[in-house]
């Protein structure tokens, strides 16, 4: 049986990448050697053009509104792109400003940066920032249990009927009100939680590599347990710490 792969693109990295949010691309790399498959990491920086047509994962990371309003303008020469990747089910992580940026708008107190569209969402600017440890209760399909993360945003985003990624148990969520975490709609995973969030959850990074593989060997997949002995200890502490 040919061996099989996953191509990681990095986008934008010089631009987006708060809080550790690169370490759930080797996250996700990792993962996948453990278990033999071949991983690469596909990093495109500002200056650099891309293409989704060869791509099982798209990342976008967290960036400071001066970034972010950087990154809109760039990531928009590929709207069209972008929504054909995600209509196909293509796999897409966004963290914090990335999940602004997939939505319609981020709405600041003088200006309107306009997002991606690829989701029914937005974002506006708030009073203060919403910044903490946060432990949420899984909304995934099929997966239970919680997610630890850290979170530091002044946006406040509102999802519309998308799905959260999960419900706050301790901390703010996308706006501090209505108790919802994330978003997901179809392969899109849009989160705020910082950390990076991947390792501190295997179950979710496991999640979305399930996705990525099914997408591209269109059979389903299981893939072989780890020893997750280590982040399972460090998750669980975080769970009894800030719940």
């Amino acid at each position: 049986m040919e061996a099989m792969q996953i191509t990681i693109a990095h986008l934008l990295p010089d631009l987006l990448n708060l809080y550790g949010d690169r370490g759930n691309v080797l996250c996700m790399k990792n993962r996948l050697i453990w278990r033999g498959i071949e991983a690469e990491i596909v990093e495109h920086p500002m200056v650099e053009s891309f293409s989704l047509s060869d791509v099982d994962i798209v990342f976008l990371g967290g960036g400071s509104d001066a970034e972010q309003k950087i990154a809109a303008l760039r990531l928009s020469e590929y709207e069209k792109e972008f929504r054909e990747y995600v209509e196909s089910d293509g796999v897409l992580l966004a963290i914090c400003g990335g999940l602004q940026l997939i939505g319609e708008y981020y709405q600041s107190d003088d200006e309107s940066i306009k997002g991606l569209s690829l989701v029914d969402a937005y974002t506006k600017s708030g009073d203060k920032r919403l910044v903490g440890n946060i432990v949420i209760e899984s909304e995934l399909p099929g997966i239970t249990g919680s997610f630890v993360g850290f979170e530091n945003h002044g946006g406040r985003t509102y999802i519309g009927s998308h799905a959260p990624l999960g419900r706050v148990i301790n901390g703010y969520g996308n706006n501090g009100d209505d108790k919802f975490e994330g978003l997901v709609y179809k392969n899109i995973i849009g989160t705020y939680l910082h950390g990076p969030v991947l390792p501190k959850n295997p179950i979710l990074a496991d999640y979305i590599l399930t996705k990525a593989l099914e997408r591209k060997y269109r059979t389903p997949i299981i893939l072989p347990q780890l020893d997750d002995t280590a982040e399972t200890r460090s998750h669980d502490y975080l769970i009894n710490r800030f719940r």
